[in-house]
């Protein structure tokens, strides 16, 4: 039987660690593609309303924000989505009780969707880590985890 020389020894193990390599790259590279979340809405409407809504919280502009989203609640009411970002302006505008209760509608709405409601639940513990219920915050995030597993 013939013994395979160092030469060959050598080139087998880095033929090996080469096809590991691309492998665990391959591997990370398939878990760091984004997925993508599905629109807020299929009307075009309720979509450029919560769009336009994003950008005036995001230029601190709360009062149009909030108009915006309750023009596409009336649109949508069922919305998960949408009572979730009014929920976001109402937290930013400092008041954490009733973006509390918007986003436990949101959770509401959200039916079988364990994204939506995993998000509404992570606004309830911001809200109500805001208003100082650690413990109530930290039952919420507990829910949330629930959803995202």
């Amino acid at each position: 039987m013939l013994k395979p020389s160092v030469y060959e020894k050598t080139m087998v193990i880095s033929l090996l660690r080469s096809l590991l390599l691309g492998l665990l790259l391959f591997s990370s590279a398939c878990s760091l593609v984004p997925t993508a979340e599905p629109p807020v809405s299929d009307n075009s409407a309720v979509r450029a309303l919560v769009e336009q809504a994003v950008a005036e919280r995001e230029a601190g502009k709360l009062a149009a924000a909030a108009a915006a989203l309750e023009r596409a609640l009336r649109i949508e009411p069922r919305n998960p989505r949408v009572w979730q970002e009014l929920a976001r302006v109402r937290l930013v505008e400092g008041d954490a009780a009733q973006a509390e209760q918007l986003a436990v509608r949101a959770a509401t709405w959200a039916g079988d969707d364990r994204s939506v409601r995993a998000a509404s639940w992570r606004l309830i513990a911001e809200a109500r880590a805001t208003r100082g219920d650690r413990a109530g915050a930290d039952e919420a995030l507990a829910r949330a985890r629930q959803y995202e597993h």
